[in-house]
């Protein structure tokens, strides 16, 4: 009966070592994009990506592409780590409009919402009618109205959302669209106030913990709200993994993080887009047109169109999330490259068709 009892208690031990080693599998699996072998065309296609970059002087950081769920290859070179987070620039932008769409969901705000009602007490002493008419949508979709894009953030003990206020609103909201990143901070100082959390705090339960990506580090106005339109910093994995999740419609291992309409809505053209800082004349002048422009193709809510018929988040430098829906893929580049057009036509002339 003894020997019974020693023999039941070692199986229990064991069944538990077990149960215990298989949850550690599995939460790794879940932790980690799952893996798959490169194929032999894309291993290919990658030497000719990165031997053009080298021709063309780009120092690309990393790649990730990932097709039908699985990481398929990923490369890290130059200053690129896999386990070291790195600056976005503009990606930081597509978070913003992540954490303004769950704010939407969860009743906080409206996308009809006028931007003056958020902040009464920092108004200009003269509040034109086209900033009365300035709405949410009129950020997201960098179309607020201003002629030339407001800096005076940069001055030193300045209030960053009064800077704003105060710039003149030349253009009536929604009709004249203008690269605007301050227009962005707007966005992250209306989460914090409707939701009384910075953007990245009110997106961690519900975007990075379900994604498993480790609370990142984000910049901060000196009045301690998010910049939003800049300043986040991720690793590649992770930006691999928002792509999936923008490809999956939103959802993650079954669950709707992000509301379905709200991912259609940030990447499908709302409005006529042009390079950041270029006017239209200016591009026309460089001959820059839709044929050749992959800063021509429209802009969502913080995220812009690509030739090819896919949607990417877009950061200084050359950040990318590519996400290419009719190949059930995302690629992801960080990396310091100046010709950022030079960039993009290297993943369409090599990686796609390898896809």
């Amino acid at each position: 009966m003894k020997m019974k009892q020693t023999l039941l208690a070692a199986a229990m031990v064991l069944i538990a070592l077990t149960a215990c080693k298989n949850n550690v599998k599995d939460s790794a699996e879940i932790i980690d994009l799952p893996r798959a072998e490169t194929p032999e065309s894309v291993d290919k296609a990658m030497n000719a990506f990165f031997d053009q970059a080298k021709h063309d002087s780009m120092d690309i950081h990393s790649v990730m592409i990932v097709r039908d769920g699985n990481v398929i290859y990923s490369r890290w070179q130059s200053e690129g780590v896999d386990t070291v987070p790195h600056v976005l620039h503009s990606v930081s932008k597509t978070f913003t409009a992540t954490a303004v769409g769950l704010a939407i969901a969860d009743g906080k705000m409206s996308l009809t919402d006028k931007v003056i009602e958020f902040f009464p007490d920092k108004l200009p002493a003269e509040v034109s009618d086209n900033l009365k008419r300035m709405t949410v949508r009129d950020l997201l979709t960098m179309s607020c109205g201003h002629d030339v894009e407001p800096t005076g953030q940069r001055e030193e003990g300045v209030d960053w959302v009064q800077a704003f206020l105060a710039h003149p609103v030349v253009h009536e909201p929604g009709t004249f669209y203008l690269y605007n990143s301050l227009g962005t901070y707007m966005l992250s100082a209306i989460v914090q106030k409707v939701t009384g959390e910075k953007v990245v705090d009110y997106l961690t339960p519900r975007l990075f913990d379900p994604l498993h990506i480790d609370k990142p580090k984000w910049e901060e106005s000196p009045q301690g709200i998010n910049t939003g339109g800049w300043g986040l910093y991720l690793k590649t994995e992770d930006l691999a993994k928002m792509g999936q999740l923008l490809l999956q419609n939103g959802e993650w291992n079954g669950k709707q993080i992000i509301p379905a309409e709200w991912v259609a809505e940030m990447s499908k053209k709302q409005v006529e887009s042009i390079n950041p800082g270029t006017r239209m004349e200016e591009a026309e002048a460089k001959g820059m047109t839709k044929e050749n422009s992959d800063w021509m193709q429209g802009y969502g809510y913080q995220m812009w169109r690509c030739r090819p018929g896919c949607f990417r988040a877009d950061g200084a430098r050359g950040q990318y999330i590519i996400v290419v829906p009719d190949k059930n893929a995302v690629i992801a580049i960080t990396s310091d490259v100046e010709d950022l057009q030079g960039e993009l036509n290297l993943v369409w002339n090599h990686i796609l068709p390898a896809l």
